[in-house]
């Protein structure tokens, strides 16, 4: 006896039978039991979750000989026969290869005939938005006044093509994608009674791989049956699918913690020498940043991974929440364009080396080691709210070097140098507000902003901020939104100005209004209009674009004139 495949032996046969479509076949069962009996259902949804399972199982309802039952017995001629699919009264059609009007015209024809065996004459029109205009045109007078003895069953992955007078004439019924849970649990039982030994992780896996469908998932299962040689462990059905471990992962997001750029390339070579595809990596190193994410703000989930609830719980609490969400952005986005890369490792090297960078320019206080934090707190305690004014922890300011680097905060520095930790501070030797005044800061505020070697929000707070000056030792700044008042870049501002002053500032961040002409932003898009104007200007005195307009009646394009760095022309000798 030829070998059946799973897909379609254990198709199911009945309502009970049927996997994650409860919605639907609580509302046909009702109807069946009432006999309140549609002419026309419309089952939509992606492949493989059983639309044309359901139209056969709604079949045998209409068609068993024990009478018109949501419980069809299986065992007559009619329900044996629409299993077999060589009932005389059930006619599948395929609309993609048959879309054309004669073909509905013919099927339309036969169907004022009565049914030959069965009680009804069920036709059944599988990717029924294929249909041709004129052929959607030639069964809706049918379709909207059909024969007592005939009932319409279509089934779509694409409902929105099929035009609105049809729908109109239809219940429809939206089959959902099936959970992976279920599905894994569906895939327990078929390999139970197909006595093939399995592991719990590799059905998650494949219920994780089939995106839904339960009929991908069965022919995954055989594949992987044929794979493992009947031993379906979770390292047989990664090889098969090409899938990556987790172990890897958390190797890769361990190394991101301790900005240790070799062993980030190191994980990506084990990748390559493994053969796995990187665009699959970076997929799951977004579901795994997604449970780190839940971790940090919920606490452990119980899932087929929890032994790697304790690896997960070391990262969440070394990395910051903002840190997760930037690395999972960055995964995500990544994944979307590594065919634009030369070549998948590259482009997979290079989006880890970007979460590097990431995690380089994070706070030396927020850099822990995954073994250093001897109080870790916990995941699962809530997060609490920071108010708009976020006030930073004070160290008595050396005020004399404060003051001088106020003075001469329009020396540039590069931007890239990195930072140093800050020095041992001395001791003051008097009262900042003694030797700079409240007045002088605010006015040099811009430019000083301007020049600080930051990066990020950091960078942003500091540019879109306004200097309200200083009193009682304390740098106060306002900042237009909540996002620029809180969070970890508020220490970075304060390790900058300790470094670059010798001494360490007491700053404190409020929300609100920032006044036109107070930020290093409003002073930057200033320039930029200026040197825009400049640009215009000496674009309209050029005698050779005169010459144009008035020869050959050229224009300007309006918004295509971009303002240059350097001159175009050679410099004089």
């Amino acid at each position: 006896m030829s070998y059946l495949v799973l897909a379609r032996k254990w198709r199911p046969k009945d309502f009970e039978g049927l996997v994650g479509q409860e919605h639907v076949v609580r509302a046909l069962t009702h109807a069946l039991s009432t006999q309140r009996l549609h002419h026309a259902w419309l089952f939509t949804g992606t492949r493989g979750v059983g639309k044309t399972t359901l139209s056969r199982i709604l079949a045998k309802s209409l068609n068993c000989e024990t009478g018109i039952t949501p419980t069809p017995c299986g065992i007559c001629r009619a329900c044996t026969e629409i299993d077999s699919g060589r009932f005389v009264d059930y006619v599948e059609l395929d609309a993609a290869s048959n879309r054309g009007v004669d073909e509905m015209t013919s099927l339309l024809e036969q169907a004022v005939y009565a049914p030959v065996m069965g009680r009804f004459k069920v036709y059944m029109i599988d990717e029924v938005h294929m249909l041709s205009g004129h052929a959607f045109n030639a069964m809706l007078k049918t379709l909207e006044e059909p024969p007592p003895h005939v009932k319409f069953i279509l089934a779509t992955t694409d409902p929105q093509k099929i035009p609105p007078t049809i729908l109109s004439r239809c219940l429809q019924f939206n089959l959902k994608q099936m959970p992976a849970d279920s599905i894994a649990q569906y895939l327990a039982h078929v390999l139970e009674q197909e006595q093939v030994s399995f592991e719990a992780g590799a059905l998650s896996l494949i219920g994780r791989s089939a995106s839904g469908s339960m009929r991908d998932a069965l022919s995954l299962t055989d594949q992987a049956i044929a794979y493992s040689a009947s031993n379906l462990t979770l390292e047989a059905v990664q090889g098969m699918l090409g899938s990556v471990d987790q172990t890897h992962l958390i190797r890769l997001l361990q190394a991101l913690c301790d900005n240790d750029a070799p062993e980030v390339l190191a994980v990506a070579d084990a990748l390559a020498t493994r053969g796995l595809s990187f665009k699959t990596a970076l997929g799951d190193l977004a579901i795994l940043l997604s449970r780190l994410s839940i971790h940090q703000h919920v606490g452990a989930i119980d899932d087929e991974d929890a032994t790697l609830n304790p690896e997960i719980g070391q990262l969440a609490q070394s990395l910051s929440p903002d840190l997760v969400q930037l690395f999972y952005t960055v995964a995500v986005h990544g994944r979307q364009e590594l065919s634009l890369a030369p070549d998948e490792y590259a482009g997979f090297v290079m989006v880890c080396l970007k979460m590097l960078s990431f995690s380089a320019n994070r706070p030396a206080a927020e850099k822990k080691t995954l073994k250093s934090d001897p109080n870790p707190v916990s995941p699962s305690e809530p997060i609490s709210q920071t108010a708009p004014v976020v006030p930073v922890e004070s160290v008595e300011p050396n005020n004399e070097a404060v003051a001088t680097a106020f003075e001469s905060a329009q020396e540039p520095e590069s931007v890239l140098a990195p930072v140093p930790a800050p020095q041992a501070v001395p001791e003051p030797a008097e009262s900042l507000a003694a030797t700079a005044g409240a007045d002088d800061v605010v006015g040099q505020w811009p430019v000083l902003a301007a020049e600080l070697p930051l990066s990020g929000m950091a960078q942003q707070c500091v540019l879109q901020a306004a200097c309200l000056g200083f009193s009682n030792d304390e740098l106060r700044l306002i900042v237009p939104t909540d996002a620029l008042a809180k969070g970890p870049h508020l220490d970075r501002i304060r390790q900058v100005l300790a470094q670059r002053y010798g001494a360490e500032v007491k700053l404190t961040v409020i929300v609100g209004e920032v006044g036109a002409g107070l930020s290093a932003q409003w002073f930057a898009e200033e320039a930029e209009k200026a040197r825009l104007a400049a640009a215009v200007q000496t674009l309209d005195e050029d005698p050779f674009v005169q010459a144009l307009i008035q020869s050959f009646g050229a224009q300007i394009v309006p918004g295509s004139i971009k303002p240059v760095t350097a001159s175009l022309n050679p410099p004089n000798t």
